[in-house]
Formats: structure tokens, sequence, C-alpha cells
């Protein structure tokens, strides 16, 4: 998994064997959050030891069912309040211990995604897998393989029409684009885990949302194209009409929420740092 400064780490047996040195110095989120001044790869480690222990992250004491909010605007927190409206039937979710899982309940999308970062490899742990069935999850693979094409397929097999999916590409979000357009459906493109991406205008408007995480391309290129925004030092961006209705679908559940119209995108002092 890649987490906080985009380390990059390996979990084995519950235990972490492996971190990489972090691209970032220092998020605003993990600030806020734990009073991170400065990423290093003690703090890595520390915070998912932290998420092991707590959650038990990538082992058999898994915790999948949540209803606690970690990001006011996170994408399992949109997802939530989009899955609990009736604005999405169902989501395609990428999970540690299960790889690609379609659920429509909103806890368990919450319990499965509000604690890991940007996930690469897994493997499944049946008694996780069990447990995200009965709590109404689909596992695609029981090699706990990533693939959120696939994933949508299997959501579109299952009888849903109104989807939304996680994914890090811009050739994942024109697949589902063609597959969209083929089938009828409504297929919500959400792009996270976006560090260092090199993408331009057109490649954004494959997706619905993007999260902006450390990018630097994608603040220097939404100019013109940006609908809604919420956040402004780690922004969550609509591209699209239907990306913008499931940003206000998360702020009917919140309160204290200040709406007013603003020149797109609008970026705080306080941003990732360095950008890449």
């Amino acid at each position: 998994m890649e987490l906080l400064g985009k380390a990059r780490a390996v979990v084995r047996n519950g235990k972490v064997v492996e971190v990489s040195e972090p691209k970032l110095d220092y998020c605003p989120l993990f600030k806020k959050l734990h009073g991170i001044d400065r990423i290093t790869k003690e703090e890595v480690l520390k915070n998912l030891s932290y998420r092991i222990e707590n959650f038990g992250l990538f082992t058999a004491k898994r915790k999948i069912l949540d209803d606690r909010v970690f990001a006011t605007f996170g994408a399992s927190e949109i997802f939530f309040s989009c899955l609990k409206s009736g604005f999405l039937d169902a989501v395609v979710i990428a999970a540690d211990c299960a790889g690609t899982v379609v659920t429509s309940n909103p806890k368990l999308v919450q319990g499965l995604g509000g604690r890991i970062s940007g996930l690469i490899k897994t493997s499944p742990i049946p008694e996780v897998i069990e447990r995200i069935e009965k709590e109404g999850g689909f596992v695609v693979s029981k090699t706990a393989e990533i693939d959120q094409v696939k994933g949508v397929f299997f959501a579109l097999e299952k009888g849903f029409r109104r989807i939304g999916v996680t994914l890090t590409t811009p050739e994942e979000a024109k697949a589902i684009a063609e597959i969209e357009k083929e089938k009828g459906v409504k297929i919500l493109k959400f792009a996270v885990h976006t560090t260092g991406v090199d993408w331009n205008k057109a490649d954004m408007l494959n997706f619905d949302l993007i999260t902006l995480c450390a990018s630097k391309s994608l603040r220097e290129n939404l100019k013109g194209i940006v609908k809604a925004q919420v956040g402004e030092a780690i922004p969550i961006v609509a591209v699209s009409e239907f990306g913008k209705l499931a940003l206000l679908e998360r702020a009917k559940d919140l309160d204290g929420i200040l709406i007013t119209p603003k020149q797109l995108p609008y970026l705080s002092q306080n941003q990732p740092e360095p950008l890449l």
C-alpha cells in the first residue's frame, strides 16, 4: 500500500516489513488529524502500525463496518452518503484482504475504505471475505485481485444500475465510460490516489470526481472544467454534473457547510509539499 507521503509499505502476517522513503514532506490532512509536521519513514511506520493495531488492516481481525468520519469529504464518505440516500445503488471499491468489492452497504464502504490509502496489491484472507459477504458485499475475485473494471461488470451482473467506482487511471475511466454508454447506466467515476500523476484536461474529463492529492499537473490543468469543489488544501473536484450532484449528496449529511460561488479551482496556501 502507498500511504502517508506516498511512501510504499509492505505488510506480512500483520507486521510492517518494509517502508520506502516518503516522497512528500508535508500533508495538510495528516497535520490536521495527527499533528504530523514532517513526514518521515518513522511517521509512516507509526501510522500504518496504528491502523493495523486498531482496525486490523491486512489481518483476519480486520474491522469491516464503520460509520465514523475520517475525512469530511473523503471518497468513502461521499460513497457512504450517496448509498444511504439512494443516489447510488452500489459502489466498487478496493479493500485489503479481499481485493475488488461490490456493495450497497454504506457502513461496509466506510469500514473498508475509510482506513486504507493507495492499495496496490493484497492477499485473500478467508475470514475477512466471509464477513464481507455476510454484510452484503460481493468479493469479485477469491484471489483478492484488484480490477475495478471487472468489478463494474460484476455489479451490472448483480442488477445494479447506478454505480460508483474508485479508479486510478484515465484508461480505466475510458473503459468504464464505454460500458456506461453501451449498457445505458450511470457510473460515478472517482479518481483517487493521484499524487504524482501527469494528466491533461482530456484525461481529467474521463472522470466525474477527482481527488487532487499532491498532484501539480491536476492543479495546473483544472481551470475551466471544475463544476464544484470541496476542500481547499487537498480538494475533491467535480468535472461533471453527475459528480457535482454526488458532492451535494454528501453535503446534505453535514452541518456547518458554507456554499458560496468561487472561481475554481480555489486553493488555500496550505498545500501538500512538494507537489509532484
